[in-house]
């Protein structure tokens, strides 16, 4: 299943070809196949399963070697300082249910995207799933999870999907659009929610 709820949100940013853009988690996903085939050159993508990333470089075939592949933990894998354009997560920071990871995280998403650039942050809605892949899942409605970034992210827009799974399930998702402050700090170790 393609992404396109995160498509559309990328395709609005209107990113020039080479800017660096990172997918969280993106395993599996189908996400690097379409930022390829709009034409980015500059792609990385982040998993903890080798076997979600393998499964995606076979898919992509040839097109795999355009891919910068990083097989690591989000919170504390090292990222290159105020580099990427596009920090885009579906579905890995509502995983973090203790005040400790998500201090990880958001230190990492404020160390490593640039100043002005974005991040789409998607979790299950605060009606959504309370487990994802048999594990506890932290809900957001699009005010709480803004304000888990507010300290150096300007939320710049927020809507909802109604996400239906394989097997007919609807699953509802908080998506926000954040732009890096140009102020906030490289290194952050606050945590807001």
């Amino acid at each position: 299943p393609h992404l396109d709820h995160s498509l559309r949100l990328v395709d609005g940013l209107a990113l020039p070809p080479d800017a660096p853009l990172i997918d969280i988690g993106g395993g599996r996903a189908t996400l690097v196949d379409d930022l390829l085939a709009r034409g980015y050159r500059d792609v990385s993508v982040l998993d903890l399963a080798v076997v979600a990333l393998d499964a995606a470089r076979q898919r992509l075939g040839a097109d795999a070697a355009q891919v910068r592949w990083l097989c690591a933990n989000i919170l504390d894998v090292d990222l290159p300082a105020a580099h990427y354009a596009l920090w885009h997560d579906r579905a890995v920071f509502h995983f973090l249910t203790e005040p400790a990871p998500r201090a990880a995280y958001l230190a990492q998403i404020t160390r490593a995207l640039r100043p002005g650039g974005h991040a789409i942050i998607a979790t299950f809605a605060a009606d959504g799933p309370a487990r994802c892949s048999g594990l506890p899942v932290q809900r957001y409605a699009a005010e709480a999870l803004a304000a888990c970034f507010a300290a150096h992210f300007e939320c710049v827009g927020d809507s909802r999907e109604e996400h239906r799974t394989a097997a007919g399930a609807v699953q509802p998702f908080t998506y926000v659009l954040l732009r890096k402050r140009s102020d906030a700090p490289v290194i952050s170790e606050s945590v807001s929610c």
